[in-house]
């Protein structure tokens, strides 16, 4: 486990330097910091064997941790599961984004987007921990701020690593407390992106428990660093974030009342 956590540390710590000196190697670079809180919603459910309802439904703020609106991002899909450990997801996202400036002339104070996207997650289980590989594609129709602007395609790639490790117990089981850090970059490309193929870089860590077989609750700090506007211009968020998952299998009650049922009929002959 120690291992894993610094293999983890060290390719964060050589992501955000990466993109520090580039930074740096720049006259006019500018660094900013800012703060917000992000409340998330996720859910997983079981419709067949192989295949899932997967959501997730962010509440997000900004300024003071909680003082303006930022988003609420929505993002629906529907689970392919391949084997134990690889699964296939494909799906919409439809996030609504609030203007910083609101009082601005000439500007919508929310602004949509609608995106496609497509991720191969993979799990690989090293003793009592487990780690997810996840890689993530989106196709992203966006628009300015300006009203009356028109919208335009970006491609987003993004590639999470994260380690799940239980505290009290061997295993994931009810009234589990484990650590869950991870590490997440974000590289985008379009006709409007010149000079910020790189996007955001994310590093998390948080402690989770698990309450029964159908909820999981997840919290702690994020500090991302991402471009911000402008070709040398970088921001630092602070966000402490908080989780809640619902997980529910529809096929196993579906199969377990057909049993029931069947149970019933054959006791009546």
């Amino acid at each position: 486990m120690k291992k894993l956590l610094t293999i983890l540390i060290l390719v964060a710590q050589l992501l955000f330097l990466s993109s520090y000196s580039q930074a740096e190697s720049t006259p006019d670079k500018g660094f900013s910091h800012s703060n917000g809180l992000w409340i998330g919603l996720y859910t997983k459910y079981r419709l067949s064997k192989k295949v899932f309802y997967y959501g997730e439904y962010h509440f997000r703020r900004r300024n003071n941790f909680i003082e303006d609106m930022a988003q609420i991002y929505l993002r629906f899909g529907a689970l392919y599961l391949v084997n134990k450990k690889i699964s296939i997801t494909l799906g919409v996202v439809t996030p609504f984004y609030w203007a910083p400036d609101q009082d601005a002339p000439n500007i919508d104070p929310v602004v949509n987007q609608f995106r496609f996207w497509e991720q191969l997650l993979l799990v690989q289980p090293i003793g009592r921990t487990k780690l997810y590989h996840q890689y993530r594609l989106e196709q992203r129709w966006k628009r300015d701020y300006e009203k009356g602007s028109s919208f335009y395609l970006d491609w987003r790639f993004r590639y999470k690593v994260s380690v799940y490790y239980p505290l009290n117990n061997k295993h994931f089981v009810p009234k589990t407390f484990f650590l869950s850090p991870y590490a997440e970059v974000f590289f985008q490309a379009g006709p409007k992106v010149k000079y910020n193929y790189f996007e955001d870089f994310r590093l998390f860590f948080g402690l989770g428990y698990i309450l029964n077989q159908h909820f999981q609750f997840q919290a702690g700090y994020m500090m991302t660093f991402r471009h911000n506007g402008s070709p040398y211009h970088y921001e630092f968020r602070h966000i402490p974030r908080i989780s809640v998952y619902h997980t529910f299998d529809f096929f196993k009650r579906k199969h377990d009342l057909d049993k029931q049922r069947s149970m019933i009929l054959s006791n009546e002959f």
